[in-house]
C-alpha cells in the first residue's frame, strides 16, 4: 500500500506525541511509586507517630485549626501504648493504597496518552495538508505542462521558506525552458530559411538553363559560377552548423592551446583580403595559454578577426590582441566599420542575426560567427563580452580561465 506524504506526516506526528506521552507516563508513574512507596511511606508514618504524646494521644493542634479523626487500626499482636500495632496496620493500608493509585494512574494516563495521539494525528493531518499545498501546485503545474504553455508560472507567494523556494527554483526552470524552446525554433526557422535560399537559386539557375535549348557557353559558365558559389554558402552553413552543435555538446578532450598561435594563424588567413581591401592589421600577442580544444579555440579567433575584417569599412583596421591576465586568458579584437547601435550587441550573439537583416541572405556570411563564439566560450568555461565603439565598430573581448 502506497501512502502520501501526508499520511505519513500525519502517523509520523501521532506516533512522536505517543512515545513522548509514554515517556511521560513512565516518570510520572516512577515518581508516584517512589513517593508510596514502603520505605518513604513508613518513615513518614514512623515519623508522625513519634510526635504524639503519651499512649498515642497528638499533640494538641495550634489555635484556630482543625482536624478530622483518624482511625487506626491495631493488628493483632500490639499492645496498648505501643506504635508497632499502628504502624503495621498502616503499612498494609498504604501498600493496598499504593497499588490502587499505581493501577488507576497507569489505566487514565494510557486512556489520554492514546485520545492525545489520535488527535496530534487528526491534526497532523490538516497541518500537512495545509504545508503541502505548494507542492501540489508544483505538481500540478507539472502534469500541465507542454511545449504550448511554458509561459504559466506558479508564482507561489507567501514566506521565504523551503516550499517558496522550491516554487520560484521551478519558475525559474520553466523560463529556462521556455527561452530554450523559442531559441530553438527561431534557430529551425532560421536555418531553413538560410538553407532554402541557396537552394532556390541553384534550382532557378539550373531551370533557366535547362528551358533555353539555345543556351551558350558562356551562359552556362555563368550559371555554374552562381551554382558554385550557393553551394560554398551551403557549405560554410552546415559547417558553422557543426561547430556550433559541436561546441554546444561539451569538450571531449582538452589539451594546452596558446591563443596568441590561434591568433597568428587567424591573422595569416585575412591577410590577402584585409590588404585588398586596405585594412590595416595590428597586433599585439602575447602569451595566452588556456587549455581545452584546439580546433574549436582556433575557430574561436578565426570567426572574431575574419568578422572584424568582413563587417569593415574601407579603410579601416583591426587591432588582436591576446594576453594572460592572472586566473584568465584574453583574445581582444577591436576594428573600425560603420556605428554599432548598443542595444543590438546581445541580439547579435544569436544565430543567424545580421546587423542589418535578419535573415536575408548574404554573401558575407550566414550569421553566426559571434554564435559559435559564445558557444565556444562556454564550452570552455569562459565568456565573451561585446562593446560598440563610438567611433564606430565593434570591440568584443573572450576571457577563458587559465588552468592550474
Amino acid at each position: 500500500m502506497r501512502l502520501s506524504i501526508r499520511t505519513r506526516l500525519a502517523l509520523l506526528y501521532g506516533g512522536v506525541f505517543f512515545a513522548m506521552g509514554l515517556v511521560l507516563m513512565a516518570i510520572s508513574f516512577a515518581i508516584v511509586d517512589h513517593s508510596l512507596s514502603p520505605p518513604v511511606a513508613t518513615g513518614n508514618v514512623i515519623r508522625y507517630l513519634s510526635t504524639q504524646g503519651p499512649a498515642g494521644v497528638p499533640p494538641p493542634l495550634p489555635p484556630g485549626t482543625f482536624a478530622r479523626p483518624v482511625q487506626i487500626v491495631v493488628t493483632q499482636g500490639s499492645e496498648a501504648g505501643s506504635t508497632d500495632g499502628p504502624v503495621v496496620g498502616l503499612q498494609g493500608l498504604l501498600s493496598d493504597f499504593r497499588v490502587q493509585t499505581l493501577k488507576d494512574i497507569l489505566w487514565r494516563w494510557a486512556a489520554v496518552v492514546a485520545l492525545m495521539a489520535v488527535a496530534a494525528g487528526a491534526f497532523g493531518w490538516l497541518l500537512a495538508g495545509r504545508m503541502l499545498q505548494p507542492l501540489r501546485d508544483i505538481t500540478g503545474a507539472a502534469r500541465r505542462l507542454s511545449v504550448a504553455n511554458l509561459h504559466e508560472r506558479i508564482a507561489l507567494e507567501g514566506p521565504r521558506d523551503e516550499l517558496k523556494e522550491l516554487a520560484d527554483t521551478f519558475d525559474g526552470m520553466l523560463g529556462r525552458l521556455d527561452g530554450a524552446f523559442a531559441s530553438q525554433r527561431r534557430f529551425v526557422a532560421n536555418a531553413s530559411h538560410e538553407l532554402r535560399t541557396p537552394l532556390a537559386i541553384m534550382r532557378a539557375q539550373v531551370d533557366v538553363a535547362l528551358a533555353d535549348a539555345d543556351v551558350t557557353r558562356t551562359e552556362l559558365l555563368a550559371t555554374s559560377r552562381v551554382v558554385r558559389d550557393a553551394v560554398d554558402r551551403c557549405e560554410r552553413l552546415l559547417d558553422g552548423l557543426l561547430v556550433l552543435a559541436r561546441s554546444d555538446r561539451g569538450l571531449d578532450a582538452a589539451e594546452p592551446v596558446d591563443l596568441a598561435e590561434s591568433a597568428a594563424r587567424a591573422l595569416d588567413l585575412v591577410a590577402a583580403a584585409a590588404a585588398e581591401r586596405g585594412i590595416e592589421l595590428r597586433s599585439t600577442l602575447g602569451s595566452a595559454l588556456v587549455r581545452g580544444d584546439p580546433v574549436l579555440l582556433d575557430r574561436l579567433v578565426a570567426n572574431l578577426v575574419e568578422n572584424a575584417v568582413t563587417y569593415n569599412a574601407s579603410p579601416g583596421w583591426v587591432e588582436v590582441t591576446t594576453e594572460n591576465g592572472g586566473p584568465t586568458a584574453s583574445v581582444r579584437v577591436a576594428n573600425s566599420g560603420p556605428a554599432v547601435p548598443p542595444e543590438r550587441l546581445p541580439r547579435l550573439f544569436e544565430p543567424f542575426q545580421r546587423l542589418s537583416r535578419e535573415r536575408t541572405a548574404s554573401g558575407r556570411g550566414a550569421g553566426l560567427g559571434l554564435s559559435i563564439v559564445r558557444s565556444v566560450a562556454q564550452a570552455h568555461g569562459g565568456e565573451v563580452r561585446a562593446r560598440a565603439r563610438a567611433e564606430g565598430g565593434l570591440a568584443v573581448e573572450v576571457e577563458l580561465p587559465v588552468p592550474a
